[in-house]
């Protein structure tokens, strides 16, 4: 099965992704950490990537779109589930190509569908362990006791002005996105808000009708 993960910052992507490797082992490929991978292995790519990351730009769609076709074809273009990846249409259209011509489309664009108020609340509250990279919500999910709380910091780009900043370059950018595989009878949209466990009920019921579908 090949799948992709769609939504804004904080839809909770890389929890839920988590869920569906542990219930159908699928691969996470993310291109967040495919680049800073790349960057502490000093590879090719991680080289021409760094010099974008360290300048305070976004990397280039080509060589994300590299370090993504890398990771696909590794895993033999199958049972695997995209997270970050694609962000913008034309990279969409290089994705559906590339799978294309390795006869290996995608199953299914799953997208999470979360309130912009719900994910300003979520980011703003969330803290990071520095040392593990662990996430806690100040609320609903606080980190434990003994930790040290120095360790416990709020990234820069979780503060509320950040994150309504950031909302709106997805909403610009790469809502788009759900457009195209929308069209190309893709897209499947969950329903991003509630509980972990909820949501993930709901996204493992769908890839499970997914599975069953291609079996008829």
């Amino acid at each position: 099965m090949r799948l992709a993960l769609f939504g804004p910052p904080g839809a909770g992507k890389g929890t839920q992704s988590l869920l569906l490797n542990q219930r159908f082992g699928l691969n996470v490929i993310s291109t967040g950490n495919l680049i800073r991978k790349a960057i502490s292995e000093e590879t090719s790519l991680g080289r021409k990537v760094e010099s974008h990351v360290h300048a305070g730009g976004l990397v280039p769609d080509d060589l994300v779109r590299d370090l993504a076709n890398e990771a696909i074809t590794e895993q033999q273009f199958d049972c695997f589930i995209l997270d970050g990846y694609p962000r913008t249409t034309r990279q969409a259209v290089w994705l559906m190509e590339f799978l294309s011509a390795a006869k290996s489309p995608l199953d299914a664009v799953i997208s999470l569908k979360v309130s912009d108020e719900v994910i300003i609340d979520r980011l703003s509250n969330r803290r990071i362990n520095s040392e593990t990279g662990e996430s806690y919500h100040v609320t609903y999910h606080p980190p434990p006791p003994e930790v040290d709380s120095r360790l416990i910091v709020q990234r820069k780009d979780d503060a509320p002005e950040s994150v309504k900043a950031r909302l709106a370059t997805y909403r610009c950018e790469t809502q788009p996105v759900e457009m195209f595989f929308r069209q190309a009878g893709l897209l499947v949209e969950i329903d991003g808000e509630g509980s972990v466990q909820d949501i993930g009920r709901s996204l493992i019921g769908s890839v499970d009708r997914l599975n069953t579908m291609h079996m008829l």
